[in-house]
C-alpha cells in the first residue's frame, strides 16, 4: 500500500527558500559585516566594534592564543563569527534586533581568551557585562549576550541555550580556513595548521523550508586528508548539529561535494 507524503513544515518566515553565505574572507586580514537588515533600535555590532575596550580586549585575545600556538582569534575571527551568528538568524526569519545581539556575542565571544585560554567563555562573558552595559544595551539583552558568550565552548561543557547561543556556536565552529594559520613554515605546521590550512572555503547554507543548516567546505586534501578535520573538529561538528536542533533544524556537513554528516 502506497504511504501518503510526509507532512511538510510550515514556510513561516518570508525569506528566500535557501540562502547561503560564505562565512569568511578569503583574504588574511578581511573583515566582514554583517549585511545591513534596515534600522535597528538600540545599540549595535558597529558600537561595540568601535569601543576602546573591546579593540583592547580582541586584540590581548590575539596575542595570548597566539603566544600559545593557536589559530587567529583577532579581528578576523570575531567579524566572521559576528557576520555568521547574524545571517543563521536572519535567514531563519529572527526579527532584525535578535539579528543584532546574535552578531553582538558573536564578535565578543573570544575576548575571555584575553585573560587566559582557559575558562575563556566565562571570563569573556563577565568581561563583556560592563562593556555592554556602558555601551546601553538593555538589562535582558546584556544577559543574553553574556549567556552566549558563556556557552559557546564545547570543551567546557557549552550548548546551545538560547538561539543567539546555538547560532553564536555553528558560526564560530565554521570558521576554519587557511588564513588563521599563523605558522608560516608549513614544515612546522601541526594537525590544526594542517586542517585549517587545508580548508580553502567554507560556506553556511541555511535551508529554510526543509529546516535544514548546511556547512560546505573545499579542502585540499594533498595538505591534510579528510580523516584530520574530524580527528579534531568532531567535538565542533556535534555542537553544530545540537545548535541546529535547538533552531529546529537539521545540520549537515558536505566537504569536496560529498555530504559526510
Amino acid at each position: 500500500m502506497k504511504q501518503p507524503p510526509a507532512p511538510q513544515r510550515p514556510d513561516d518566515t518570508a525569506t528566500p527558500d535557501e540562502v547561503s553565505k560564505v562565512h569568511r574572507p578569503e583574504e588574511a586580514g578581511a573583515v566582514a559585516v554583517p549585511e545591513p537588515v534596515g534600522h535597528v533600535a538600540g545599540p549595535t555590532l558597529d558600537d561595540v566594534r568601535a569601543d576602546d575596550a573591546v579593540r583592547l580586549w580582541i586584540r590581548q585575545a590575539n596575542q595570548v592564543t597566539g603566544a600559545i600556538g593557536y589559530t587567529e582569534h583577532g579581528e578576523r575571527h570575531a567579524s566572521t563569527c559576528a557576520e555568521g551568528a547574524h545571517f543563521i538568524l536572519r535567514a531563519l526569519g529572527h526579527d532584525a534586533r535578535r539579528c543584532e545581539i546574535a552578531a553582538v556575542a558573536g564578535y565578543l565571544h573570544d575576548i575571555g581568551n584575553g585573560i587566559s585560554r582557559d575558562r575563556h567563555g566565562q571570563t569573556g562573558a563577565l568581561l563583556a557585562k560592563d562593556i555592554l552595559r556602558d555601551l546601553r544595551f538593555t538589562p535582558e539583552e546584556v544577559v543574553l549576550i553574556m549567556a552566549a558568550i558563556a556557552s559557546h565552548e564545547e570543551d567546557e561543557g557549552g550548548l546551545p541555550i538560547s538561539a543567539v547561543s546555538a547560532a553564536v556556536i555553528i558560526a564560530d565552529k565554521s570558521d576554519v580556513h587557511r588564513s588563521r594559520v599563523r605558522n608560516s613554515k608549513s614544515t612546522a605546521f601541526d594537525i590544526h595548521d594542517r586542517v585549517n590550512y587545508a580548508a580553502t572555503k567554507a560556506e553556511i547554507k541555511v535551508g529554510r523550508r526543509e529546516k535544514l543548516i548546511t556547512l560546505e567546505l573545499s579542502v585540499d586534501t594533498e595538505v591534510a586528508p579528510i580523516m584530520e578535520y574530524f580527528e579534531i573538529f568532531l567535538t565542533r561538528m556535534i555542537s553544530c548539529r545540537r545548535s541546529a536542533e535547538f533552531l529546529h533544524c537539521a545540520f549537515a556537513l558536505v566537504i569536496n561535494g560529498t555530504r559526510l554528516l
